[in-house]
């Protein structure tokens, strides 16, 4: 399945995570794979998730400066804005599939820039939400990005 990518905040979070080694070197395996294939997306959401999250220093230690140097090098994956089309569609999703509020903006965020595959843990493995198709990086780690997408 080729086509964007979509990837949640946990994803890139444990790429510059030291506390888990194994998925440290899954998330960078994606991570490299969307870079070199021009296939990432995120929203501002992920992008503040991220810039909250590595702040804190959750298995990191980077400064304030070098997490700003994180975040803006994301902007090259075309980050979608929370618009009320988000927040509508984000709504449907939410009462439709049960998910909590920010689950249901990252599926909408991931329809509205139209990818069929949102990257992430947190939610089912194969789930599909009209189109987007859940994949966890980390439920089959033997497995290549390639592998997966194909």
């Amino acid at each position: 399945m080729t086509g964007p990518v979509f990837v949640d905040t946990n994803v890139l979070v444990y790429r510059h995570d030291n506390s888990d080694v194994a998925k440290q070197t899954r998330a960078d395996a994606w991570h490299r794979f969307l870079w070199r294939q021009r296939l990432g997306r995120l929203s501002f959401q992920v992008l503040q998730e991220l810039y909250a999250t590595l702040k804190r220093g959750r298995g990191t230690a980077l400064d304030a400066a070098a997490v700003r140097n994180i975040v803006m090098n994301y902007l090259q994956w075309q980050p979608i804005r929370i618009d009320a089309g988000v927040l509508r569609r984000a709504w449907v999703i939410e009462e439709r599939f049960r998910l909590s509020w920010w689950d249901a903006l990252i599926v909408a965020a991931a329809q509205a820039a139209e990818c069929p595959i949102l990257l992430t843990e947190d939610l089912q493995h194969g789930q599909d939400f009209n189109g987007v198709c859940v994949v966890d990086p980390f439920a089959a780690p033997k497995l290549s990005p390639q592998e997966v997408l194909a």
